[in-house]
């Protein structure tokens, strides 16, 4: 908001001089008055429609004719066209062209003098002025959520090196065989033994019989 009336008054500034018009006091400080170079002063200026001549001088003294442009080189005061002697004189300047004022008094318009000058008038600029410029509302990003990345990678499945190696069946079974028989020997032995140990005696007394 701020801003925008900060940029709305620029503008109005802008523009005050274009409609209401500028005012131009003739010789500045100096006023109207003798031994001011007129020429150069209204050299360095541009003057357009709208615009106003504001003559500040000593009524008792000096006054200010137009004139037309003969009346202007001659320093004739015989017909003028308009004549002010207010001593706060201002001039409306109505339409392009070029004005020419002088100062009635005797002697003062001459080249001694020095009060006479020229003034060309322009149209005003029919530029219209340009639009208040409005202050763009800053939009709010709207934050990206950013897609869950599914890993690239799958696990390995363990190599058949690292797997234990299951024994086979006829391993255990002859596992189971080798314990059997271990177990069981020492028993059949035992049974064995007398017959073993009996048998060739019986063999020997049938031989002598």
């Amino acid at each position: 908001m701020a801003k925008t009336m900060v940029a709305s008054l620029l503008v109005l500034l802008v523009a005050f001089p274009t409609v209401f018009g500028a005012d131009h006091t003739v010789g500045d400080a100096s006023g109207w008055n003798i031994g001011v170079d007129y020429t150069t002063w209204a050299s360095g200026k541009t003057f357009k429609v709208g615009d106003n001549l504001v003559f500040t001088y000593s009524s008792s003294l000096h006054g200010v004719d137009e004139v037309d442009e003969s009346s202007y080189k001659s320093c004739s005061t015989s017909s003028p066209i308009k004549t002010y002697s207010d001593g706060n004189t201002k001039v409306a300047l109505t339409k392009a062209g070029t004005l020419y004022f002088i100062c009635p008094t005797p002697g003062h318009c001459t080249s001694s003098g020095g009060m006479k000058v020229q003034i060309k008038v322009v149209a005003a600029s029919s530029t219209t002025p340009s639009p208040t410029p409005t202050t763009p509302t800053p939009s709010t990003p709207t934050p990206t959520t950013p897609s869950p990345t599914t890993p690239s990678t799958t696990p390995s499945s363990p190599s058949e090196s690292a797997t234990p190696e299951a024994k086979s069946p006829s391993s255990l079974l002859r596992i189971v065989e080798l314990s059997l028989f271990l177990v069981a020997s020492p028993f059949w032995l035992g049974l064995s033994l007398p017959f073993w140990v009996s048998w060739p005696r019986e063999e020997t007394v049938h031989a002598v019989n």
